[in-house]
């Protein structure tokens, strides 16, 4: 019986540890995506999301584009690779986000639609082709909070040495949801 006890209280032990391990690690991602690391770039990637049938953004990808289009006024970057698939939905997030971001008083000429980043490895992969053939070395990235560590990484791990960060100003419920999903993510990208 008494074994029957210290086993249990070693499992409970052990798994309070796992999970206090794991929501420092929360944490720490949601903290370093919540600091924004301002500076200038060549160029901006803004990373897709849902996009409704009619071509409007969803209220997450507005946020982005929002502060995409207010960074480019104050002069951080002069181009902006906007990337993402097409959803469900039918509708190129790419197209989506080009047509937002003009309505929204950034020249066409200063946007690149990709239309192949269909995840975060695929923006960076797609951005780095690009930057490399215009000899751009400096990014910003702009994405939500939680995803920002992830996609800086995919950046840096691809030989973007400066790689500058803001994350849209928009936080919902399933935000803790995907901030406890990013820290398995992360490390994936991490031993990647």
């Amino acid at each position: 019986m008494r074994k029957q006890r210290l086993v249990r209280r070693r499992i409970l032990g052990a798994g309070a540890v796992i999970v206090g391990l794991y929501l420092a690690a929360a944490c720490l991602l949601c903290i370093d995506g919540l600091t924004d690391q301002l500076g200038q770039a060549d160029v901006a990637l803004v990373l897709g999301n849902k996009v409704a049938p009619d071509g409007t953004p969803s209220p997450r990808l507005a946020a982005r584009l929002d502060r995409a289009a207010d960074l480019f006024r104050t002069g951080n970057y002069q181009w902006i690779i906007v990337s993402g698939g097409t959803g469900k939905e039918g509708y190129p997030e790419g197209d989506a986000m080009r047509d937002y971001l003009t309505m929204h008083g950034v020249p066409a000429a200063s946007i690149i639609v990709d239309h192949l980043g269909n995840n975060t490895r695929a923006s960076a992969v797609n951005t780095v082709t690009i930057m490399r053939a215009r000899n751009w070395t400096s990014a910003f990235v702009i994405t939500q909070h939680f995803h920002v560590p992830r996609s800086e990484l995919a950046l840096h791990k691809l030989g973007v040495r400066d790689v500058f960060t803001a994350h849209a100003h928009y936080f919902e419920w399933r935000d803790i949801y995907s901030t406890l999903r990013e820290v398995p993510a992360y490390v994936k990208y991490l031993l990647r």
